[in-house]
This record gives C-alpha cells, structure tokens and sequence, in this order.
C-alpha cells in the first residue's frame, strides 16, 4: 500500500487536559488521510529532504567528488579511516561496482526521484487537492526530478529514465545522451511555471533561477557528456541569471558557509541542515582531529578523517585569504583557556600511515563554540561566483579571453582587498597558461617524485581559479574530468591508469544489475 510519509511536525496544544496519553504514528495510510492545501508544504517536502543524506550525508556527492579528486584525501590514521580500503580505493580510482559510495548515490537520487513521481501521481490523481497553481506545483517537482537525473547524468551516465509513479515494469537503461536530453527538455518546458520569487518562502526549493543554474552547470559539460560542446547555452543561462539582479558576491567569503548562511544573498540554491532536525552535515566530524573537540568544547566526538592534499595547498598565493577562510591550519588554542591543543602541519606522509595532526582540515563551514554532531550551515550548491565563473570558462573557451578575466577579476577581489589588492587582477593571457599545481607522487618527506607539473593543462590557471574559489564544495571531481586532469595526472598516492579506462563513470551498483536484466555495466567496469 502506497504511504504518504508527512515531514512537518504538528504541535497540537491541550488547554486544561489531564489525560496525556497518546498514539505516535511514524507514517500515514493515504487511505486515511484526508489532505488539504495547508499540507501541500508538507507533502512536497520528501522530494526535497533526500538530498541532505545525498549531498553531504555519509558518503554523499562531496566524498564521490572529493575523495576521487587531488584536493582533499582521507588517508589512514591511527585511530582508524581505512575502512576495507574504501577511501585509498576512492583515491586509486579502483572503486568496484559494489562500493557503498557510488551506490549510496545511486540509491539517495533514485529515492529522491521516486518521491518526486509518487507526489505528481497524488496531485494528478486528485489524492492530493490542489486547487490552484497546479501547473506550478507540478512543474516544481518536474524540475527537481531533473535536477536529480542532473547529478546522475554526471556520476553514472547511463541510468534508468523513470517518471511514472505507476508503472510497475522493470525500467529500461537510457543512454548518457538521452539523460542529458530528458535533463534539458524537463527544464526547458517547466522553467516558466516556476517562481522567480527571491525569499524564504523560496529558500531550498528550485525557482526558476536555480533551475536556470542546473542548466548552466548542465550545459558547462555537455561536451563530457555528449560530446558537444554548449558554451554558447550556457552563456546565456548565466546571462538570465545575472540579469536577474537577484544575487550578488557577498563582500566576505565566509558569508556564504556561516552557521545561519541563510542570509547569504549569494547562494542561489542551498540543502538546509539543522544542528537539531536535519543532523547529516557532518563534515566538521570527518575532518577534525579527535583532541579538536577541546579547542572549541564541541559537544560530539570528532573523527578526523579527510585533509588537504598538500600538492594542492601548495598552489595558493599566500595573500589569497581563500587559504585560510577554507582550511583548518597550524597551532590551534582553547577557545575557552587559550591553551594550545594541537597543531596541524600541511605534510601528509601516505595514504596508508598518517599521523592524527598532519594534513590541513576543513574549515570552510563555519564551526561554532559547542557545536553538536550536525552543523546548522547550510550547503551551497549554487552560488552566484558559480554563475560568473561558469560563464567565464565558456567565454575562454570561445576565445574571449580578456571578457573572461574581467569575471575572474571580480571574483578575485574579496580575496585580495585586505592583503595585496593588485594581485585581484587577471589577465586573459595568464587564464591561457598552465597550472601551477605540482602533479606527480608525493612522498613521505613533503617532495614530489616522478614530477609532471600542470604546463602542459589547457587554460590551466583557470582551473586553479575554479580551485581556490570553490574547494571543498564537492566541485573538484568534475572540474578535472572537464580540463582533461582525472584521467592521466598523478596527484600524491595516485596514480593514472595505463589500461585505456578514464572511470569518469562510476559503476552501475551491482545489486542494481542483479534484480534488473535491463540494464548493462558501464564500459570501464566490464
């Protein structure tokens, strides 16, 4: 029997009774439950709530683009983090199609998906009254459908194509294009019913600007995904975001990742967390040192797992304050005594032996005094810096270099104006030239063997803009499979593989191609 599963609590208050036992119910039987408009927010709420565990949940979208990418690595550490292997497997790229990180994401999108299809079925059959704006209501959820198959399109390409609620039949595998087409199209036929709203009443749900984002990032590697390139589209998607006058580059980096980053007028679409209701945003637990939980009187043990790369470090400007508005580094002191606790050096020896204080953390969200298990911050997925910036790549790749950094300029200058304000600039030819990151096997003493350097890296340095601007916000991964990185760089313990596989597919699961004949390994994994 098909459930309607109610997210909002309802407080129900008793004036004068005596009596207080009640029954608690855990789900409710569409059979008796009798909706109204004033639940429509309530019951459109589980197409949205997946994608806390599926964004930075355990083993969500930030460790498959992280983990897999040359910024950050969890190595193994004495009080644990080797786990079977899976995160030296993440760094290796040897993830087997039956990896629970791969397929936690499989599993989170398909569920967000499926709550999508079941609530259109509702609202299309009359189970759920909508009197009006049902049109809009219906286009919302078609968007969020399609920004689903937008995370699938670029982590496992060729994946099932499912939108109705009814169908019983075992889905049939669609191809990465035909993904990508059903991506665009539902976008394209739905983004005039969705909202242009700006507020909280928008906040977390996709309006048509965030739905014009999805495009832009969609359109940003459509030559990944399709072999064509779309620089053009997303140009303009980025244009129609700009035009807007919706968003603005906050004037401090750290706005957009503070604890109540709500207020950021920057984030174009974000997955709200709560410290108390919406607990899976627990990157400040995987990266800080056990002894941290004394610097700040955190109120849940820490577990210290990732860390910088340290080749990727060494790529900043010294005067760049994205350094420290990002990582957790050197000599950390009580903030109640302010006695020193620990130190943290940029060395990360080896994957396979790390001590518990080597390697930079995380520092980008914001941890406050006390802080519990889950953080109340936000995470961005969009931010306006996302839209100048993905315009600004399609422009250098069209040859409008000089346009092009004038939008990295921009972005530059909040990281620049309090230390060397000149070094904000950018010029169209540097954007041209190489990456400054030192590629090759890091060893045990902090020196790089076997160097290939990043010369040889198309509009390198624009690829480490899009590094320092946008570490540790779960890009990292698919910016290196569109600058040609992932495949044939070595980045600290990492090696690229000399068997003609790029694996910038991750497997179909295989407890997936275990109960559906219909559909097929992906061609790295066969």
């Amino acid at each position: 029997m098909r459930t309607i599963y109610l997210t909002a609590a309802l407080t129900i208050l008793f004036c004068g009774c005596t009596n207080l036992e009640e029954d608690v119910y855990d789900q409710v039987l569409e059979t008796s439950f009798e909706a109204t408009e004033n639940d429509l927010p309530s019951v459109i709420a589980p197409a949205y709530t997946v994608m806390r565990n599926l964004y930075i949940g355990w083993q969500g979208n930030f460790d498959l683009q992280e983990e897999s990418a040359d910024a950050i690595v969890t190595p193994e550490r004495p009080n644990g983090w080797y786990d079977a292997g899976t995160y030296q497997r993440m760094h290796w790229h040897e993830w087997p199609s039956n990896q629970w990180q791969p397929q936690n994401l499989w599993n989170n999108c398909f569920a967000g998906i499926n709550n999508v299809n079941r609530i259109i079925s509702q609202i299309e059959a009359g189970t759920i009254p909508v009197t009006s704006g049902k049109e809009n209501v219906i286009a919302e959820l078609k968007a969020v459908r399609a920004f689903y198959y937008s995370v699938l399109v670029d982590t496992h390409g060729n994946v099932p194509i499912v939108s109705d609620f009814n169908n019983a039949e075992l889905p049939m595998q669609s191809t990465r294009q035909q993904v990508y087409d059903f991506v665009e199209k539902e976008l394209l036929d739905n983004m005039e019913l969705l909202s242009t709203e700006v507020s909280k009443a928008t906040y977390g749900r996709l309006n048509k600007w965030t739905a014009k984002a999805v495009l832009a990032r969609h359109y940003l590697n459509a030559q990944v995904y399709t072999g064509t390139p779309q620089w053009d589209k997303c140009i303009a998607a980025c244009d129609d975001i700009i035009g807007s006058n919706k968003y603005i580059l906050e004037a401090n980096y750290k706005t957009s990742f503070l604890t109540n980053n709500e207020n950021s007028k920057e984030i174009i679409f974000a997955v709200p967390y709560d410290e108390v209701f919406a607990t899976q945003n627990s990157i400040h637990r995987k990266t800080l040192a056990t002894a941290h939980i004394n610097v700040l009187n955190l109120a849940a043990p820490m577990w210290g797992g990732n860390c910088a790369v340290p080749q990727f470090i060494n790529t900043y400007d010294p005067d760049d304050t994205r350094l420290k508005d990002t990582w957790i580094m050197g000599p950390q002191y009580s903030v109640t005594t302010g006695a020193l606790i620990l130190t943290y050096t940029k060395n990360v020896p080896s994957i396979e032996e790390t001590g518990f204080f080597d390697g930079y953390r995380i520092g980008k969200y914001e941890i406050k005094p006390g802080a519990s298990g889950g953080l109340s911050n936000d995470y961005p997925i969009f931010r306006y810096a996302d839209v100048l910036m993905m315009k600004a790549e399609c422009l250098l790749r069209k040859g409008l270099a000089n346009d092009a950094a004038l939008l990295v300029t921009e972005v530059r200058q909040r990281a620049f104006a309090t230390t060397n304000a000149a070094k904000a600039t950018v010029t169209g030819a540097q954007l041209q030239q190489g990456s400054i990151y030192e590629y090759g096997y890091w060893q045990p003493n902090g020196t790089v063997a076997d160097p290939e350097g990043g010369a040889d890296i198309q509009y390198g340095r624009f690829f480490d803009e899009l590094g320092w601007e946008f570490a540790a916000e779960g890009h990292r991964r698919m910016d290196m499979i569109r600058f040609g990185v992932f495949s044939r760089k070595t980045w600290f313990n990492h090696r690229p593989k000399n068997d003609g596989k790029t694996r910038s597919l991750f497997p179909i699961p295989q407890e997936e191609l275990d109960k559906n004949p219909n559909l097929d390994q992906n061609g790295d994994y066969k």
